[in-house]
């Protein structure tokens, strides 16, 4: 199994990136696994010519192509993202709207291969829920536009720092439990 970590947060250092090492520690086992940040890529904005909604493919060159031969790659992908104004970060936000030419919204459209299993980690600062499950939302709504399936999410109040995750390290490890017993107990095609 190929399991595609992405911090969503241009923070290479932070508590996302803490989030992605310990699920990475937890799912390497037995399987392969690929942390990247969105940050180490080049992605310009969307200019909304809606020439991919004719070509299937953008006008734009820049790395918008390896982070989708990233998600080619993986059989599930993980999301983690920081709330950025109850929101996830811009810089995803960017690279989403560029992969309009995957969005199953027109045609024609490319396409990823089937069966992809999505799950989302969103963490934000504060103690209240509704900002991590906007980002989830946000996370599972680009998910179906690429057919990936939402398949799980947990989200994870009261983090700023990486320290502030040592006694929620158990919650990870049941998150990523539940997704290797999901993968695991999938039917037969």
């Amino acid at each position: 199994m190929n399991i595609l970590l992405i911090n969503c947060s241009p923070v290479q250092n932070g508590a996302t990136a803490e989030i992605i090492k310990i699920v990475n520690s937890f799912l390497e086992k037995g399987h392969n696994t690929k942390s990247i940040c969105i940050d180490d890529y080049d992605i310009k904005f969307c200019k909304g010519c809606r020439s991919c909604h004719k070509t299937a493919k953008c006008v734009q060159d820049d790395d918008v192509i390896k982070v989708i031969g990233e998600y080619e790659w993986a059989d599930i992908i993980i999301s983690v993202s920081p709330s950025y104004w109850a929101d996830i970060p811009g810089q995803f936000k960017a690279f989403i709207d560029r992969c309009t030419p995957w969005c199953n919204t027109h045609e024609p459209h490319a396409t990823l291969s089937l069966g992809k299993k999505g799950y989302s980690i969103a963490l934000r600062t504060g103690p209240g829920m509704k900002e991590c499950n906007r980002i989830i939302e946000s996370i599972e709504h680009f998910y179906g536009h690429l057919e990936i399936e939402p398949s799980g999410s947990l989200g994870l109040c009261s983090i700023e720092y990486k320290e502030d995750l040592e006694n929620r390290k158990s919650e990870i490890k049941d998150f990523c439990s539940r997704i290797l017993d999901c993968y695991l107990h999938k039917p037969l095609s």
